[in-house]
């Protein structure tokens, strides 16, 4: 699969990714599918940090990571 467009970009100010995933894809498990479009693996964030969340995905909605 390629990159898909981001629907939008945030600034977060810490937190982790879970909390941003269930807020804004309406799902915690999502955090995989945020991390992979930004090039993080750490769900935890320090300081502001700029995120794309893309669309939600349904490869994410059980929290394994598609092999």
């Amino acid at each position: 699969m390629g990159n898909v467009s981001p629907v939008r970009i945030i600034t977060a100010i810490g937190g982790n990714l879970f909390q941003i995933a269930a807020t804004q894809l309406g799902s915690a498990m999502q955090w995989v599918n945020i991390a992979q479009a930004n090039g993080i693996t750490d769900p935890n964030l320090s300081g502001p940090t700029e995120l794309a969340i893309p669309a939600l995905s349904a490869a994410f909605t059980n929290g394994v990571s598609p092999q």
